[in-house]
């Protein structure tokens, strides 16, 4: 039975997108009454149907026009084609999930099957990991610019009762401004009990440049809900039943877990601009200078909740039996300011110093064993750092650097990069990184109704080296190696004493080497594309634990069909990754932690696809996990949560070009 808390979740989800879906259709009623005749053939011209009028044609936008912009203003344009790129990145994340374990769920966490630890971070990241998947940093919001109106929706069915929907909108009302709008929605019920998950994000970027081109901004609004009821995996004695493939229990719902009154929320909103001052504009390919002053200026204010009806032994003791709630903020305010010269000889630098006002916390004090635990960590971390690129012929350097000054939080970081281009098939690069950044706030701070679930912890910082190497060869494959040592790591284990989880910081040196081997070989209009990552750990405490093989192959053929009206593309996916002591999942930090009591692993997961292409809308159908019936029942996520039975879904995306 869904509670009134629910249909209200669920109705605020409907409406947003909703509200989102019929601005996109006004915005579209009222350019297409305004366009131009001759504008109604841009669609023809963008791949439905050329045009007759070959004068008409070459005035008309390309798909090359339709421009993407990044935070760090790299400029790609919209990709319409069908690919099996586009295969992998057609999921939830909307992009590639390799050395991710998804759980049954859509809008469940996944479980890291690699990491990365290169990073240029100077403060602490707010903690409940496994719910940040989902969430959309600054760097993961786009701009455009666009010489006609563009939407595009995507499509895809959930596990029982729901849908993932995203909806987006862009448009230049003048050459100088553009600005989108999108809203992207999740509510899928589930297999198991107490498994449901409710998400929205919703964007509004807006993109503006002055006619002299010396003054530009990019702003966005960001607001952000990511609801999951947690059920805390199968019961122990249920475990049995699901790994004997018992008939009586095909019917997931039938399962008995660990609780069903939980549910977790991470919910969050940003306010963000970036603009500069040319203050000396590089007129032509020979002027030599160019000087501009840049601010950047973000807001950000998130909190992480998790709501128990009534105290569960799983967690241990608790203080209180019943309306159990757990809250951390964090408010967040960022300066930056940037100085940028450009000199064709010295090629760009740039010089920034940058405040950052933090305060994370509670809402209460907490006096445990005699012991008191503040509710803040708050205060101000003032940083230099800065930046240079230089493009010579075929090498490319690029470095930064960043170091905080005052404040409570020590910090700083450097990497380098060099790229060298032999031809135009052929890069190498290699690239050093040294980080020293303080522990989440969450392993340092935390505040829980559950009694074991309280610490304020006084850790070093974690320091990690990364020396990488990439090589590309567009016709043969790609390959990248890395090699990382990581000092005073922290990590989440179960306690020996209270046997609840907690942080940890590991007191030896993890040595810790990746091989990422890619490669695609084509025989008419077949193909088999490989993806295989080797992973290597000198780990003496065994705290960071990883498969030593995970692979990803496709076999796949595409043609044109009905007389080129459609393009096709079908084939099978197999994932596959050797047994290692897969981290846990702890639904009340909603945080992954170290165990070493099994192994999981060493299972194939078949996927069956069918996609096709018929003018700009692209379909997807897909049968997940088919060999699940007929390979055993030994597939986990994590430690008492399978991954999801063979299921078939479908979707699609479309878009739209005024």
């Amino acid at each position: 039975m869904i509670s009134n808390k629910k249909r209200v979740n669920k109705n605020k989800h409907v409406i947003k997108l909703l509200v989102a879906i019929f601005l996109i259709l006004q915005f579209n009623q009222l350019f297409a009454q305004n366009k131009p005749k001759k504008s109604n053939r841009l669609g023809r011209e963008l791949g439905i149907v050329e045009p007759k009028d070959s004068l008409a044609k070459e005035n008309l936008p390309k798909i090359t026009d339709y421009l993407i912009i990044s935070y760090a203003n790299d400029t790609t344009y919209v990709d319409t084609t069908l690919s099996i790129k586009k295969e992998y990145k057609f999921n939830y994340l909307r992009k590639d999930n390799f050395g991710l374990m998804p759980f049954s769920n859509m809008g469940q966490t996944y479980n890291s099957l690699t990491y990365n630890f290169q990073n240029t971070n100077l403060m602490p990241s707010f903690g409940a990991q496994a719910k940040h998947f989902f969430y959309m940093e600054v760097e993961d919001i786009n701009y455009y610019h666009v010489p006609t109106p563009l939407t595009e929706l995507f499509f895809k069915t959930a596990f029982e009762q729901g849908q993932q929907t995203d909806a987006f909108f862009t448009v230049n009302t003048s050459p100088e401004y553009n600005f989108s709008i999108a809203y992207k929605g999740l509510r899928s019920l589930g297999k198991y009990q107490n498994i449901l998950t409710s998400s929205g994000n919703f964007r509004f970027t807006s993109n503006y440049v002055t006619k002299n081109k010396k003054y530009n901004a990019k702003a966005h609004i960001v607001t952000q809900d990511l609801l999951n009821q947690e059920n805390g995996g199968l019961q122990d004695d249920n475990v049995v039943y699901f790994e004997t493939g018992d008939p009586e229990f095909l019917d997931r719902s039938i399962f008995e877990v660990n609780f069903e009154d939980a549910e977790s929320m991470l919910k969050a909103k940003r306010f963000y601009l970036d603009h500069a001052y040319h203050i000396i504009k590089r007129k032509d390919s020979l002027s030599k200078n160019k000087l501009n002053i840049g601010h950047i200026i973000s807001f950000d204010d998130k909190y992480y909740q998790y709501n128990q009806s009534s105290a569960n032994s799983f967690f241990g003791d608790a203080f209180k039996t019943s309306t159990l709630k757990d809250r951390a903020t964090l408010e967040s305010f960022y300066n930056q300011l940037q100085l940028n010269y450009s000199n064709n000889i010295l090629g760009d630098l740039q010089f920034n110093i940058s405040s950052n006002n933090y305060n994370y916390g509670y809402d209460k004090l907490v006096v445990l064993n005699g012991e008191r635990i503040t509710n803040r960590l708050k205060g101000n971390i003032y940083a230099a750092g800065g930046q240079y690129h230089k493009q010579y012929k075929g090498f490319e350097l690029k470095g930064e650097f960043g170091v905080n000054i005052t404040g409570d939080f020590d910090g700083n970081f450097l990497k380098g990069t060099a790229t060298f281009n032999l031809n135009e098939d052929i890069a190498a690069s290699a690239s050093l990184n040294h980080s020293s950044k303080a522990p989440n706030y969450n392993a340092l701070l935390y505040q829980s109704d559950y009694i074991a679930y309280n610490w304020q912890n006084n850790f070093n910082n974690i320091e990690t080296q990364q020396l990488a190497f990439k090589l590309k060869y567009k016709n043969w494959a790609n390959i990248t190696v890395d090699l990382n040592t990581i000092n005073d790591y922290v990590y989440f284990k179960k306690d020996e004493i209270s046997l609840q989880v907690r942080p940890f910081q590991n007191n030896a040196t993890i040595t810790y080497l990746r091989a990422k081997f890619e490669n695609e070989i084509k025989v008419g209009k077949f193909a088999l594309n490989n993806t295989v990552l080797y992973q290597n750990m000198q780990d003496d405490n065994h705290v960071l634990n990883v498969p030593e093989l995970t692979t990803r192959n496709t076999l796949y053929f595409s043609s044109h069909v009905f007389k080129k009206a459609m393009y096709l593309q079908t084939g099978v996916t197999l994932n596959y990754f050797t047994k290692y002591y897969m981290n846990a999942y702890n639904p009340l930090l909603a945080e992954f932690y170290v165990q070493t009591d099994r192994e999981f692993g060493n299972f194939p997961r078949l996927d069956f696809f069918l996609n096709a292409k018929i003018r700009q809308t692209r379909l997807y159908f897909k049968a997940e996990h088919l060999n699940s019936s007929f390979t055993g029942y030994r597939y986990y996520s994590s430690p008492n949560y399978p991954y999801r039975d063979f299921t078939i879904r479908f979707g699609l995306v479309w878009n739209f070009f005024l």
